[in-house]
């Protein structure tokens, strides 16, 4: 004979349920295509949900895009890549407690042979400047990212604006660009991180590495309340805390593709 439970008992599994679902909290993010996609988020958002019954809202964008939500008041905290713009961020009173996560580099990716013959450039800008020598196709993100800001100072510190054909800003994020570039057979500009998650995909070769001009520290920083008193500044810190802490930084520090290390961690080593 078969036993069937209570029906009071159901009802309250029930009302547990929707009591559980319900207190789940929504924090909102806005972070770059370099996290996301080189799959980090994956690995580092899912322990925090777990430990605080929340869910992560992630708008993956490029940094400017980043920043610009923030200021709106779209997102609760921002994780971003531009030292420059998350400064003048804080400093017109729209983030506070900006607080430094990891790092990688950049690196200069490009066809197998090489034709502006950036293996033998001893510094970023002389790299930068053979590039405009040859004129051999160059893929830009073109879409304000932490990447395309540094594109531009390197450019910047040639003495000379690329233009022409053979330069091509086409508004997307990193990994398409990665696409785009190997599609062409071109250069680009790319963080290691998402290069690395890409590599296995592509026939790009790093080409220029290892300047001091192109390390890439990482930030977290949260909206000011102050300016938008809806965003929940609480959680958020706690999100920063967590990343940033014991458990955070190790899931950083071995997060890996193919046994090679995408991130640094910056406050536990």
């Amino acid at each position: 004979m078969k036993k069937f439970l209570p029906l009071s008992f159901l009802i309250l599994l029930l009302m547990l349920s929707f009591q559980s679902f319900a207190e789940v909290e929504r924090l909102k993010m806005a972070t770059t295509t370099s996290t996301d996609n080189s799959g980090l988020l994956a690995v580092l958002n899912p322990p925090f949900e777990t430990k605080y019954n929340v869910k992560l809202d992630v708008i993956s964008v490029g940094t400017g895009k980043a920043i610009r939500l923030g200021k709106n008041g779209d997102v609760d905290f921002i994780f971003v890549h531009a030292p420059g713009a998350e400064k003048k961020f804080v400093d017109e009173g729209f983030g506070i407690e900006r607080e430094p996560v990891m790092h990688n580099d950049f690196v200069i990716v490009g066809p197998e042979g090489d034709p502006a013959a950036l293996k033998s450039a001893k510094s970023a800008n002389e790299a930068m400047s053979q590039l405009l020598d040859k004129k051999h196709i160059f893929i830009s993100r073109g879409d304000d990212s932490g990447t395309h800001k540094k594109e531009k100072k390197l450019w910047e510190k040639t003495g000379t604006k690329p233009s022409g054909d053979w330069y091509l800003a086409v508004g997307q994020g990193m990994g398409v660009v990665l696409r785009i570039a190997d599609d062409k057979e071109a250069y680009t500009l790319t963080d290691r991180g998402t290069y690395l998650a890409y590599k296995d995909k592509m026939k790009l070769g790093v080409l220029f590495e290892n300047d001091p001009e192109l390390f890439n520290p990482y930030h977290v920083i949260m909206v000011n309340p102050a300016k938008h008193p809806h965003t929940k500044i609480d959680l958020a810190r706690k999100y920063s805390e967590f990343i940033r802490g014991k458990e955070g930084q190790a899931l950083i520090r071995n997060f890996k593709v193919n046994g090679e290390l995408l991130f640094h961690p910056d406050v536990i080593k």
